[in-house]
């Protein structure tokens, strides 16, 4: 199975085979080789109009994620009946959001979208971050798939997450 990975903004350079590379060492350590999964990078313009239709916020954002299954218990993995249902669903990157806020706190692109890819996958298994206790699970999650991350690559990641926020 695979990952489908759309580049559809001009704004920032990017590269993809870094970004695959990084979404299949992801999907490794979540043990999800055989899930499908759709990651499409786009542009600030794209993001706010994705996200004013389906969350009613008019702004870009870093990350937007559409499951395929909707009511994932966190940390459950779907159990596909057929092969059309090996789908976790579409990570949106909001790629230019992205490349701002790395240049405000001086950080590296492909890094720092690679941990909200992370962020996105999470999403994807049915995590949330409404309330607290939820906002607490995932940041959990996260930091154990960055340590994972950084354990395998050598490359230290931190969760760009800090506080309960459903601004994502």
């Amino acid at each position: 199975m695979g990952v489908v990975l759309r580049n559809l903004q001009k704004v920032v350079p990017l590269r993809r085979a870094r970004l695959r590379r990084d979404v299949d060492t992801l999907r490794h350590i979540l043990g999800i080789q055989k899930f499908d999964l759709g990651i499409i990078c786009v542009d600030n313009r794209r993001m706010q109009q994705i996200n004013h239709i389906y969350r009613k916020k008019n702004s870009p954002t870093d990350v937007l994620s559409f499951p395929f299954y909707e009511d994932l218990r966190p940390g459950k993995l779907p159990c596909p009946l057929h092969r059309d249902e090996l789908n976790l669903g579409d990570i949106f990157l909001g790629v230019e959001f992205v490349m701002k806020q790395c240049q405000e706190e001086s950080l590296d692109l492909h890094g720092a979208l690679t941990v909200v890819t992370a962020h996105g996958i999470c999403h994807l298994l049915g995590y949330r971050h409404e309330t607290e206790e939820e906002w607490t699970e995932m940041q959990q999650r996260e930091n154990y798939i960055l340590s994972e991350y950084s354990r395998l690559t050598g490359q230290h990641l931190e969760p760009l997450m800090k506080r309960c926020s459903q601004d994502r």
